[in-house]
């Protein structure tokens, strides 16, 4: 499996309402850090997150977080 493009370093920390998002994990989204459609013809397909009440959340930027859709710090090994 290839890797994912790096939009940003860090997170995209957001304050989101409850709904549907697709995370995008190729990396070439130009909405990022949401999906939009980028991936098509590659390997990679965006991430599901039901969002229940509203909060706060920081979706990983560099794309290689061990707990993709969020931020779990690994950007700063990079």
């Amino acid at each position: 499996m290839s890797e994912p493009e790096m939009p940003q370093k860090g997170p995209y920390v957001m304050d989101v309402e409850p709904g549907e998002y697709e995370w995008c994990a190729c990396g070439k989204s130009g909405t990022q850090p949401y999906c939009n459609g980028s991936h098509k013809g590659t390997e990679f397909a965006p991430i599901l997150v039901s969002v229940k009440q509203k909060r706060t959340i920081a979706w990983c930027g560099c794309k290689r977080s061990g707990k993709k859709p969020y931020c779990d710090g690994s950007h700063r090994n990079l």
